[in-house]
């Protein structure tokens, strides 16, 4: 069955039971010239272990674009940042609608068959592994929309071309089903205005609009996948985990251990690790009352934790108290210290309560940026600004080895570098990286990323249009009533019904991310909360400023560079036959070299000044159009590799001097090995050390 479904701005055509009929559910999307593969599988045996087995793969074919996968094995191999985000953001948006005890082994694979440049397949994935959820018969209430809003000329826009989304100045990014909202990823867009950068950050009440702008859609969209698909919905036959609750064992504990449960969750408050409840957990299975009644210490750790939770929100609702005491808008005490480590361009140790996190930044060049390659692009995109977030298993305590980076470091990461990224001049000449090493973590990690980046970025000489400051936010429903929590530790993260993190600088909001464990969530506490958040980064803001005024960088370490333009022409005279003049200048100088052919651009960077100095009077040399055609006629034959000479100093530069040998060609003299001043007429006897790509190198003899 096909169906062609007109429904936010897109025509987007479903095919149902044409292809991957032995999946659970299976639907081939298309919206233009794109074609997407969503199938979703189950096992038939639940797993034992309490949580839920869902995974997530997205996955881009090269050929989708009528592209060969680059590198060494022609094939798709381990999937790419992008691939790995994209996928995280369809997990989030369709996590939330599982069952309650659901516990088959569960994947949804979502594939890109062909690729239309200008469809948004991010957008278009996630609305296609909805449907195939919708179709299988995992008890789904709804199927999930997706929707993505940009703003240009002041006008927002539902679901942009991807050339409009280029000309935006944000880029929202929001799933829910029906009018529930249930995943939201923002980010401002810089642009650049008469030579002027404009970071774009948004106002609370402009977030807002957007999303009540995507909020209808959704709704839209998630009526019309459900009217066209439920009657291909399969029956559910599925058994799902009970949750027998033991009375007697909450009852037994409830009176004779919550003192020691207070206890222990005043331990997670310094702690994201559990291990006071296990303490507790091993205490009780001991007793008599607990072997005569059979009680697992699994069972016991089971009930502990829903003994915990209960106090915390308790505590929090009614008593407006926190479990480390503080208020519901405190911010935890800030400790800043910058370019603590003496040889890296630029780092900051930002400490936030028991989160800490070291953010270190480097400066390159050209050659340093991270080559990336997109789908829906004909040619590699350059990377010139990166975030990598690391979390080692020391920083909560745990004896784990140090791996590569999973789903969430590089969601953090990239949380981290959208938040940043319009701060920094899109003209600045540096490419630069930032790490961030997460030492300690209780709460949120990839917001001290994004107040220690920016301060890491100033500290490295960076001059970045604002600082940027990060903030963790919590949410706690009970009946009626609701807490909205500032910075929350992750005990709160664990029992709270929503979190989402906002950063930005005094002006507004430059990303924003939000998951929303319960379902929908009322505008009106939105508002609040958002509101909430400002206050909190105004107050980090402030704290980062007095930083900021102490920095001391450490120019001695710094790299230093030179823009200059030579004849467009002569680009080609500065790389030499097949790179080896460029080789040779690079060597010589030791200098880093970045040339635009087509400007004439040449970029010149090195550790210190006068290398930079002596390479670019040497590329001037080199591009003078007399001494190029002598360059070019002169016959080399004659010479040999140790001929003395007793030259004339025809010139004197930076790098050296040019002596006089015979036939009119010239031996460069390096500076290095002149020992005391010479003036151009003196002469000297050098004898010939090399030979090389058309030119004499000489030495001194004597």
């Amino acid at each position: 069955m096909q169906y062609k479904i007109q429904v936010n701005q897109n025509l987007e055509i479903f095919d149902v039971d044409y292809v991957a009929k032995q999946a659970a559910g299976a639907v081939l999307m298309r919206i233009g010239k794109s074609v997407i593969l969503a199938a979703v599988a189950r096992e038939e045996k639940m797993v034992e272990e309490d949580f839920l087995p869902l995974t997530v793969q997205y996955i881009e074919k090269a050929y989708a674009a009528g592209k060969i996968p680059g590198g060494y094995i022609k094939r798709e191999t381990k999937p790419s940042d992008y691939e790995t985000l994209t996928a995280r953001i369809i997990d989030r948006s369709l996590r939330p609608l599982f069952p309650k005890g659901y516990a088959y082994p569960t994947q949804i694979s979502v594939i890109v068959l062909s690729a239309d440049n200008e469809v948004d397949l991010q957008v278009m994935s996630l609305n296609a592994a909805s449907v195939a959820l919708f179709l299988s018969d995992i008890p789904i209430k709804a199927p999930v929309c997706g929707v993505r809003i940009a703003r240009i000329a002041g006008e927002f826009i539902l679901n942009p071309s991807n050339t409009q989304l280029k000309q935006s100045s944000l880029d929202l990014y929001v799933a829910g089903v029906k009018d529930e909202l249930l995943m939201i990823e923002m980010r401002a867009l810089p642009t650049q205005n008469d030579a002027t950068q404009t970071m774009n950050e948004l106002s609370e009440d402009e977030i807002l609009e957007a999303l009540t702008l995507a909020q209808k859609a959704i709704l839209e969209g998630s009526n019309a996948y459900e009217e066209n698909f439920a009657k291909h919905k399969k029956q559910s036959e599925l058994e799902f985990k009970s949750e027998e609750e033991n009375l007697e064992l909450f009852a037994f504990i409830e009176q004779n251990f919550t003192d020691e449960i207070k206890n222990a969750i005043n331990q997670m408050a310094k702690s994201e690790r559990a291990g006071e409840l296990n303490k507790i957990a091993k205490t009780i299975s001991k007793l008599e009352t607990a072997e005569q009644k059979a009680w697992s210490e699994e069972d016991i750790f089971k009930a502990l934790e829903k003994i915990k939770r209960k106090i915390i929100r308790k505590q929090i609702i009614f008593e407006r108290k926190r479990a480390d005491s503080r208020a519901l808008n405190e911010v935890r005490n800030i400790s800043i210290e910058t370019n603590i480590l003496p040889n890296a361009h630029g780092s900051c140790l930002f400490t936030r309560g028991q989160t800490q996190a070291l953010v270190v930044a480097t400066l390159g060049t050209e050659n340093d940026a991270q080559m990336i390659d997109l789908l829906n692009e004909k040619n590699p995109i350059s990377e010139r600004f990166m975030v990598n977030y690391n979390f080692p298993g020391f920083s909560v305590g745990e004896a784990s080895a140090i791996k590569a980076p999973g789903r969430r470091e590089l969601g953090h990461g990239n949380l981290a570098k959208r938040a940043l990224y319009p701060s920094i001049d899109e003209n600045y000449p540096f490419v630069i990286r930032l790490v961030s090493e997460i030492l300690e973590s209780n709460g949120s990690s990839s917001m001290a990323t994004v107040c220690g980046g920016s301060l890491a970025l100033r500290a490295a000489g960076v001059h970045s249009l604002k600082l940027v400051a990060g903030v963790a936010m919590g949410l706690v429903f009970e009946e009626d009533k609701y807490a909205i929590l500032t910075d929350i530790m992750g005990l709160e993260d664990h029992d709270g019904d929503m979190d989402f993190k906002v950063a930005g600088s005094k002006d507004g909001v430059s990303a924003l991310q939000m998951d929303i464990k319960l379902g929908g969530i009322d505008k009106k506490i939105l508002t609040e909360a958002l509101n909430q958040a400002k206050e909190a980064r105004l107050h980090i803001l402030g704290i980062m400023e007095e930083a900021n005024a102490k920095i001391k960088i450490n120019d001695e370490i710094l790299p230093k560079l030179e823009i200059f333009n030579v004849e467009p022409s002569k680009i080609v005279d500065i790389i030499g036959q097949g790179g080896k003049t460029i080789k040779d200048i690079i060597e010589k100088f030791e200098v880093c070299i970045d040339l635009d052919r087509e400007k004439g651009e040449v970029k010149i960077s090195a550790s210190k000044n006068e290398q930079i100095k002596a390479a670019k009077e040497f590329i001037f040399t080199l591009t003078q159009t007399q001494k190029n055609k002598k360059f070019k006629d002169k016959d080399l034959s004659n010479f040999k590799l140790g001929e003395e000479f007793e030259g004339e100093i025809k010139k004197i530069t930076n790098f050296g001097v040019f002596v006089g040998l015979k036939d009119g060609v010239d031996g460069l003299l390096h500076s290095s090995k002149i020992k005391h001043k010479v003036r151009e007429g003196d002469r000297m006897r050098v004898k010939i050390k090399e030979i090389k790509n058309g030119k004499i190198s000489v030495d001194l003899v004597g």
